[in-house]
């Protein structure tokens, strides 16, 4: 009895310490809001898009003309040649040098490989696109899966408690037919002794309801003291049973067709495609336009710097540039392996998330089918327990039944309330699921 006071003692100064922390009353949207904030991978996922959309656009620019200034400053000491009268004329001077220009470089024909380098660089941004709505789905289903524990724990605890409370006034009756000689002593320690053993059941179940909210409450990073108070969301109507008679091969397909991680290693596969093309571009002839215009500064002429510059000096030069690979160090056979290897690797991830999708809608559509049938197994227990505990009751009111069937009469509808509470949220969770597995959840 001193142990069992210890943790009743033990249990209100943890609830006690649980009211003087703040609360936070959050629905289940907000709940996904925090979560997506705090999430590490999804955070990184996001951040990389940046890089990607810069890659996107740096392979589109590359297709279009570049153009550099240049500018040089220079001093030279010592002897320089220099025109005098018509002779060329050694001396020790000093000559002060400015130059400057401006190129310009035009790809005309490089088999291709600038438009395949554009097209593969914008199916790797829709990719990682598709890739942060996946995360966000994943996280969708992490805080489903936390924030549905949490209210079923809530609710064990109200049938834990309302099953104590009720318990206490049998006690109280019992006390009264032991007085009245109606009952035996025995009766009377029975039922205390099952009391006793209800309030350690609500101290579990308020443990189990603590652990629970504590990992939805790391989960979406909140605040030193913060507790988080859940707003319960809707499991009425389940009548419905959205996926009750649809097929497994009618699921796969379904997820097939909107498993956005499969458009995305879709996009991947022929990204990597196009790269294996560009590669092989650079074993072919590139032909370049180019245009220079260079111009420049001495003080070994006495004429002014703008007329030097603007007038005396200035070249124009435009051509063409043919490369033809003949022998690079196997560089371009290198890039080709590569883009070689990197295409086969998605292709085989391709194939992996294929056999994934199909055995997680498979198990998700077997613990939907076992979670519906629970649902209705527990609303027969749930009646039928009820009956027999009234019927019980009456019975032990009227001293025709001992209190072995009463308690145990008793405990088969608490089990009964449970498991139909358990079976409600599970197959609430299991829908989510199946959504999940799908690639529809929302």
């Amino acid at each position: 009895m001193k142990k069992f006071n210890l943790i009743l003692v033990l249990l209100f100064l943890c609830i006690g310490k649980l009211q003087a922390q703040d609360t936070l009353l959050l629905d289940f949207d907000e709940a996904v809001e925090y979560a997506l904030k705090a999430n590490l991978d999804f955070q990184i996922l996001n951040n990389n898009q940046e890089v990607l959309e810069h890659e996107r656009k740096a392979a589109l620019f590359a297709r279009f003309p570049s153009a550099n200034i240049n500018s040089n400053f220079a001093r030279q000491n010592g002897q320089q040649f220099q025109q005098v009268e018509g002779e060329i004329v050694v001396t020790n001077v000093t000559n002060e040098i400015i130059s400057g220009g401006l190129s310009v470089n035009v790809p005309v024909f490089n088999s291709g490989r600038r438009i395949l380098e554009s097209q593969a660089a914008k199916m790797a941004l829709e990719a990682g696109e598709n890739g942060l709505k996946r995360a966000r789905q994943q996280v969708v289903f992490d805080v489903a899966q936390r924030y549905l524990q949490v209210l079923l724990d809530q609710e064990l605890v109200r049938i834990s408690r309302e099953n104590l409370d009720n318990q206490k006034q049998q006690l109280l009756q019992i006390e009264g037919f032991v007085d009245a000689g109606i009952r035996t002593i025995s009766d009377l320690y029975n039922q205390q002794s099952e009391v006793a053993r209800l309030e350690s059941v609500l101290v579990d179940a308020r443990i189990t309801l603590e652990n629970d909210l504590w990992s939805l409450t790391e989960y979406l990073q909140l605040e030193t003291g913060i507790v988080p108070r859940l707003q319960p969301v809707t499991v009425e109507g389940l009548d419905g049973f959205t996926f009750a008679d649809d097929s497994l091969s009618t699921l796969v397909n379904l997820a097939m067709e909107n498993r956005i991680d499969r458009s995305q290693q879709e996009l991947l596969v022929t990204a990597a495609k196009k790269s294996i093309q560009a590669s092989k571009a650079m074993y072919y002839p590139r032909l370049n336009a180019f245009f220079n215009y260079n111009t420049f500064f001495t003080s070994l002429d006495s004429r002014s710097p703008s007329e030097q510059l603007l007038r005396i000096y200035p070249q124009n030069t435009i051509g063409i540039n043919l490369a033809i690979p003949i022998f690079n160090n196997w560089q371009t056979k290198l890039a080709v392996v590569r883009a070689r290897v990197n295409y086969q690797n998605e292709t085989l991830r391709e194939e992996a998330l294929d056999r994934r999708i199909f055995q997680d809608v498979k198990l998700a559509h077997q613990n939907y089918q076992a979670a519906l049938e629970k649902f209705h197994n527990a609303e027969v227990q749930v009646n039928a327990a009820d009956e027999a505990y009234t019927a019980v009751s009456e019975r032990f009111r009227l001293g025709l039944s001992n209190f072995v069937d009463l308690a145990t009469a008793n405990q088969q509808l608490v089990a009964a309330q449970s498991d139909q509470a358990q079976a409600v949220f599970s197959l609430y969770f299991q829908e989510t699921l199946m959504r999940f597995a799908l690639g529809i959840i929302e």
